[in-house]
């Protein structure tokens, strides 16, 4: 790793408050900018489709960008890079079913917490309130859901936290699971917790087989636009009630999907490349 383009940094508590200071210099920038836009164009941009995705690309690339000035570039003398490199078509025969195998069963487990109750139905009704602006443009939450969020998400939670713990010296599995904690916290919400969690323990072991983040970003693209055309065509983020089949019977299709390819990736698929 010496002689290698990509910066050798580690990821400690600083940098996790370099992370927050980051997202805070970019809540309040968007909030700045969103009451500057109501004193000049009497708009409120809180009811905007489009602000949403923009204020959410701010905020976490303006974590990246403080990472990369304040962690990076002053302990390893270069800038944050990552490898994007695809990868032998073999790859992704094996990943792509490995995560769909991950979603049936995420679904499941998500089906089993409670949506009514004096405390998760206020929360629920909350929750989906906040979804459905986001879902009510097809063309901006495809934007920001397949394309923005899988590439600023990725590089913060596999690229910094999950990289920059393996550096640090933590175990692999216990840096991908911190990582895949950290980014199911973030969502905020229990019946994305699950879901998110489970998404970040694949895309970190990809990201560790295959030492290029490109292949975490696909198959987090891939995962956010199944659940958006879902609910777009479906209007439930559902994948039992839009194949009409048992939550049973997608659990365990997914149990045999996940373990199969869990098990040709792991044991079977052998990383050609390395990060230089």
């Amino acid at each position: 790793m010496k002689n290698s383009k990509y910066p050798n940094y580690t990821f400690t508590w600083i940098g996790g408050v370099v992370l927050l200071g980051g997202l805070f210099v970019g809540i309040m920038f968007t909030d700045l900018f969103k009451s500057l836009w109501m004193i000049i164009f009497k708009e409120n941009l809180q009811l905007k489709d489009w602000f949403l995705m923009f204020s959410n690309a701010v905020i976490f690339f303006t974590a990246i960008a403080f990472f990369d000035f304040f962690i990076v570039r002053p302990n390893t003398k270069q800038k944050l890079n990552f490898n994007f490199a695809p990868t032998n078509f073999y790859t992704y025969l094996l990943i792509f079913p490995l995560m769909i195998g991950m979603m049936f069963i995420s679904e499941f487990i998500t089906s089993q917490i409670p949506i009514t109750g004096p405390f998760f139905g206020k929360y629920y009704e909350f929750f989906t309130e906040l979804m459905s602006q986001l879902t009510s443009d097809p063309v901006t939450m495809i934007l920001a859901t397949v394309i923005l969020a899988p590439l600023s998400e990725e590089i913060i939670f596999r690229g910094i936290i999950q990289k920059g713990l393996i550096n640090k010296g933590v175990k692999p599995w216990k840096a991908i699971l911190y990582a895949s904690i950290i980014f199911g916290l973030v969502h905020g919400n229990p019946w994305q917790f699950v879901g998110a969690v489970l998404l970040g323990c694949v895309l970190g072991l990809v990201y560790y087989k295959t030492k290029s983040l490109l292949l975490p970003i696909l198959l987090h693209g891939f995962n956010n636009l199944c659940s958006s055309l879902l609910i777009t065509y479906t209007k439930n983020e559902s994948f039992s009630d839009a194949f009409k089949v048992s939550e049973w019977i997608l659990l365990a299709v997914g149990v045999v999907l996940f373990s199969l390819f869990y098990y040709l990736f792991m044991k079977k698929y052998k990383v050609h490349y390395s990060e230089i």
